[in-house]
């Protein structure tokens, strides 16, 4: 059986810092296959941009401000996500043989292995087809509408996910709410296009049932052990790795010009 490594956090992070880890154990996979998963939550609410949105298009800022959300901005792509009351999952990974060399091959792939672990929950989740073209282009937030190989249940999006790729290595971390926010995540939100009806469903109300992180993850790491036939071990985590991350969520994550590029609100 092989080994995947496993990063357990001891309790929520800020959203620069979670940014940071996912970021750190991207760099440092080495040229051998290596494959590490996270399973974490979020000090504060918080705004995820996809690495290349205009922040002043789709973020209401002054909102944020007023209400405590953070705003953070992701190094992979996709549209704005609402961190808050969630299971959010990064794997990064250098396993080629696994994955395969292609974005849309290892999405699907993790979409499925994460789909193992809701069914052992229970449910019936389903890969989205082709979204309509008006979320494709429009600015509207990730959770608006299911993208293809994302994961469904009933036709609204559970799993909310991006990725990003450099050869043969890459990130993908992605959201999966225990308890949907569709208000904040509209006051949160700027742009014409946010759909009337937001097609998304969280764990508690797609179980009839209140759900905890906790459960959840377990769950979660358990499908993933079924489908893709792993094991896990828990990652060692130096000192060296502690002042990476805090370094790269300082100088990079937290910082106004990563975040909100000079752009005309900031």
């Amino acid at each position: 059986m092989r080994s995947w490594l496993i990063r357990k956090e001891t309790g929520p992070l800020a959203g620069a810092s979670n940014m940071a880890v996912d970021e750190h154990l991207f760099r440092t996979l080495p040229d051998e296959p290596r494959t590490v998963v996270r399973f974490y939550q979020w000090a504060r609410p918080t705004a995820s941009l996809g690495y290349g949105q205009d922040a002043v298009k789709v973020i209401d800022r002054d909102f944020c401000r007023a209400h405590g959300v953070d705003v953070v901005r992701r190094v992979t792509g996709g549209k704005v996500v609402l961190h808050h009351r969630e299971v959010t999952y990064s794997v990064s990974s250098s396993d080629v043989e696994t994955f395969g060399s292609t974005v849309a091959g290892s999405y699907k792939l993790i979409s499925l292995g994460l789909m193992r672990g809701l069914a052992r929950m229970g449910l019936h989740p389903l890969l989205a087809g082709a979204p309509p073209a008006s979320y494709a282009r429009g600015t509207m937030p990730c959770f608006s509408h299911p993208a293809r190989d994302e994961v469904e249940i009933d036709g609204r999006k559970i799993i909310g996910s991006a990725q990003k790729r450099v050869g043969t290595k890459f990130l993908q971390h992605g959201s999966i709410p225990l308890l949907a926010d569709e208000g904040l995540l509209r006051s949160v939100s700027r742009g014409g296009d946010i759909p009337e009806k937001i097609k998304m469903i969280s764990l508690s109300e797609a179980l009839g049932r209140p759900v905890d992180f906790v459960w959840a993850a377990e769950h979660l790491v358990a499908g993933l052990v079924e489908f893709f036939g792993v094991d896990f071990a828990p990652l060692v985590w130096t000192n060296a790795d502690g002042a990476a991350v805090e370094r790269l969520s300082e100088e990079k994550y937290a910082a106004e010009s990563w975040t909100w590029r000079g752009e005309a609100s900031a």
